[in-house]
């Protein structure tokens, strides 16, 4: 195999997205005030909350009305019954819950703590600190928008991922996942190919887009670093384009289920 040198880098200079914002128009004019371009086959990791923000995926606590199912469920597991109701309202079901955690299936089909409803890095200045942020409608509609607009702007093809930031059974930590796709395949399917030893590999799926979402969730950090976009050159994921549902695991395969 020959060798392949594989870059990240943030673009720089991306201001607060506000509701109603161009996400693809930000995104370019933040590349042309920094200097730098995207070229054909860059993979563009951009983080959910541009998204969210972008799409007024806002909710403030203060006019949420919690049912008597949430409220309930807040007692079992001590958090805040309007925050409950959030979660319930993006949910398909609960998953697992215990004091101060609860699993549930989003309607998007991952399988989250909190529907993947946040207050971190919500509230500005001076704006009320009872919001919180959903999750974008259709993740891999909101991809395959920005990938056709660079296109038609910029005039490069590209790829993007949506990514956000998981917890996972058996591991400590969060890490990035892919929650939308456009361009690229969501996962490498090696089964039936040889190792280095010839022998044929039997359960090797590789979920690349998750993988790349990560390595991009790097740069771009969880607490006050403000990259929210970043830029991966030199990558080309093997196989026919999908969207994120390729990575959800089947439920009847789910041996947490």
């Amino acid at each position: 195999m020959s060798n392949r040198r594989v870059t990240l880098s943030t673009i720089d200079g991306i201001p607060l997205v506000r509701p109603g914002d161009d996400v693809t128009a930000v995104l370019l004019d933040a590349l042309t005030a920094s200097g730098d371009r995207l070229a054909d086959g860059d993979i563009l990791v951009i983080a959910q909350k541009i998204f969210s923000k972008a799409q007024d995926r806002y909710a403030s606590l203060s006019e949420v009305s919690p049912s008597e199912q949430a409220q309930k469920l807040a007692l079992e597991i001590d958090k805040d019954p309007r925050i409950v109701e959030l979660i319930l309202s993006e949910a398909n079901e609960v998953v697992r819950h215990r004091p101060g955690v609860l699993i549930v299936e989003h309607k998007l089909g991952f399988v989250m703590a909190n529907a993947g409803i946040d207050a971190s890095n919500v509230a500005e200045g001076g704006e009320s600190d009872d919001r919180v942020l959903l999750l974008p409608v259709d993740p891999d509609g909101d991809c395959a928008r920005v990938r056709a607009e660079i296109q038609e702007r910029a005039g490069v093809d590209v790829a993007v991922i949506m990514n956000d930031s998981v917890g996972r059974a058996w591991r400590s930590g969060t890490v990035g996942i892919a929650i939308g796709i456009a361009g690229l395949p969501g996962i490498i399917d090696l089964r039936g190919e040889n190792d280095l030893f010839d022998r044929p590999l039997m359960t090797s799926i590789v979920g690349i887009a998750d993988e790349l979402a990560a390595a991009a969730s790097v740069l771009q950090g969880q607490a006050d670093e403000g990259a929210p976009a970043v830029i991966i050159r030199g990558y080309t994921a093997p196989g026919a384009p999908t969207t994120a549902q390729v990575l959800v695991r089947d439920k009847a395969e789910d041996l947490f289920r």
